[in-house]
């Protein structure tokens, strides 16, 4: 619905569950006439993100959409994306990552992209999908920053849940999106550019240079058109939401579905008295480490969930981002790691309450445990 409303110009198709339904779906409004985009069918995942890279280049507003082993297929494409400046939106449906083959749900796949230069944002339940992606057309075509945007969910558990979503008129969205003026073109005959040319030792520093240069601004423009899409739909998004954590002193960082799990655990603790507080991480890329670490130094002890695993025995990768944001505070609150839910492993209510109740031993020891690396529900 959201493609829908948004109407790209051009939209590269290549399907890959659990991703297929918004392709299949978003097919049948091109055939019904719903929506004036070019469907491109390609024969593969590379070869959706090459069309999609050609046709942003030509200076439309383009979309695909992938998950797991289909975003590894577009691997070398996402870093020419990102270095060509382009203003793509991508919704990553997020699938575990072979081998063993797996068609559920980790954030293995997004994670792995981490560093090739995308914006990332992720979603905690179907409605979030739905205005994350409009905010995310804001910020790509941001004149101030021009890259590529994904924005990811939970496979099966969100791509394929029924859970009502508030949908807006289609004027509404088109007002906020506005109409795309790409700031150059290759169809632009009168502004000629060239476009992946050979760069060697004489630019190619500056060029990466001024492609990592709005990632360094890009966190306070993301919260203001969060603002504004507030103002506008009545629901205001920032780079994280703060659950409870203004007097929290055990504080658990999640990604994604789990924050919704997470929060009825809260509710209950914070019945028997706990400080227990969450915050969930909206906003992956670029990486908000002084936002963070500004309110995770206040808590005595943080425990990092992390839905994927670096697989160097250091943890998760979110983990790895925590502990960093964490490193200069004046007083440092312990930090853990408790990769959880690979392959779509269930999370429940137990698990992540067991995680506060070793919180709350950590805390009153004051020490960081020998074992900081926990697999939480996992049969070892």
């Amino acid at each position: 619905m959201a493609m829908k409303q948004i109407n790209p110009d051009v939209v590269a198709a290549y399907p890959i569950t659990p991703q297929t339904e918004v392709m299949q779906i978003f097919a049948s409004y091109v055939a019904d006439g719903l929506v004036n985009t070019e469907l491109i069918t390609v024969e593969s995942e590379h070869s959706a993100m090459s069309a999609t890279i050609g046709a942003a280049a030509a200076g439309t507003r383009t979309m695909t959409a992938t998950s797991s082993q289909g975003l590894a297929l577009m691997w070398e494409m996402l870093y020419i994306a990102s270095g060509l400046r382009l203003p793509i939106v991508m919704p990553m449906v997020n699938r575990a990552l072979s081998a063993p083959i797996n068609i559920h749900c980790d954030h293995s796949d997004s994670m792995g992209a981490r560093d090739s230069g995308w914006i990332q944002i992720f979603s905690e339940n179907a409605q979030e999908v739905y205005d994350n992606l409009f905010q995310a057309v804001r910020i790509a075509e941001h004149d101030d920053i021009q890259l590529p945007v994904m924005v990811n969910y939970d496979g099966f558990i969100i791509s394929h849940g029924m859970e009502p979503v508030e949908v807006y008129d289609d004027k509404d969205i088109r007002d906020f999106i506005g109409e795309y003026k790409p700031k150059y073109a290759l169809l632009d005959v009168e502004h000629p550019i060239t476009i992946g040319s050979l760069d060697f030792t004489d630019y190619y520093f500056e060029h990466k240079r001024s492609q990592i240069e709005p990632m360094f601004h890009a966190l306070p423009i993301i919260e203001k058109i969060g603002a504004e899409f507030g103002e506008k739909f009545g629901r205001k998004y920032g780079l994280f939401e703060e659950y409870y954590l203004d007097d929290a002193e055990l504080a658990i960082v999640v990604l994604g579905s789990t924050a919704g799990t997470a929060k009825v655990v809260i509710n209950e603790l914070r019945k028997k008295g706990m400080k227990a507080g969450m915050l969930k991480l909206r906003v992956f890329r670029p990486f908000p480490e002084k936002q963070i670490a500004e309110i995770l130094c206040r808590m005595k002890a943080v425990a990092v969930l992390d839905r994927s695993d670096a697989v160097a025995g250091t943890g998760g990768p979110l983990y790895a981002e925590i502990r960093s944001a964490l490193y200069d505070c004046e007083k440092r609150p312990t930090a853990v790691n408790y990769v959880y839910g690979l392959g779509g492993r269930d999370i429940n209510l137990s698990h992540i309450a067991s995680v506060y109740e070793e919180l709350e031993a950590i805390s009153k020891n004051g020490k960081r445990p020998y074992k900081a690396i926990n697999y939480l529900g996992v049969r070892e």
